[in-house]
């Protein structure tokens, strides 16, 4: 598992630099705009250090991308069909959550991300990671305590919340076992 996670890091890197040099910025433009590091930066481009979900949070606001957008570029190949086998993982450095990208690549508005939070586990994502789109989250399994800015809701099996508007957000585990949900993450047309 662990060559596939460094080789999606690599290409995560990858698509930050494109993203980057394509809007002519350079490593200080793209630190002033997401609030990360010019030495972060490099680190990622170069596939030495794998983004945090926070930071890619960071990079695609930046971009004027979603996450998933962002993270589609740098991960999915192009075909209708897309095999569990060769669904695009990756694995969170700071908190062990690990994000699936399940649907296939195609010119749909919409993303569906297959997501496992651990057992006591807590990512806490800026407003700029949902500008641009709309999302729901439905829960799998487990329990997920999902804050968006002042408010809390706690989703259970089978839940489905839609978001609101952008705000930071925090999605929390606080069970023994971990929390599966799926994200259907739309882009605003």
């Amino acid at each position: 598992m662990s060559h596939k996670v460094d080789s999606v890091d690599q290409k995560i890197g990858a698509r930050i630099r494109i993203e980057r040099e394509g809007r002519g910025w350079s490593l200080t433009e793209l630190a002033e705009k997401s609030g990360v590091s010019r030495a972060m930066i490099n680190k990622v481009e170069r596939g030495e250090s794998s983004p945090t979900a926070t930071l890619l949070a960071r990079f695609s606001g930046a971009f004027g991308l979603t996450m998933s957008t962002l993270m589609a570029r740098a991960e999915m190949q192009e075909g209708r069909l897309l095999r569990q086998k060769d669904q695009p993982m990756w694995v969170d450095p700071d908190s062990g959550y690990v994000r699936r990208h399940v649907s296939p690549a195609s010119d749909l508005p919409m993303d569906v991300v297959h997501i496992d939070l651990p057992p006591k586990t807590r990512v806490v994502l800026p407003a700029s990671a949902y500008l641009f789109l709309r999302q729901l989250i439905w829960v799998l399994s487990g329990t997920l305590v999902f804050s968006e800015g002042e408010k809390t809701h706690t989703l259970e099996q089978g839940d489905c919340l839609e978001l609101g508007a952008p705000n930071d957000c925090a999605f929390a585990n606080d069970g023994d076992e971990p929390c599966r949900y799926a994200v259907i993450v739309l882009s605003r047309l």
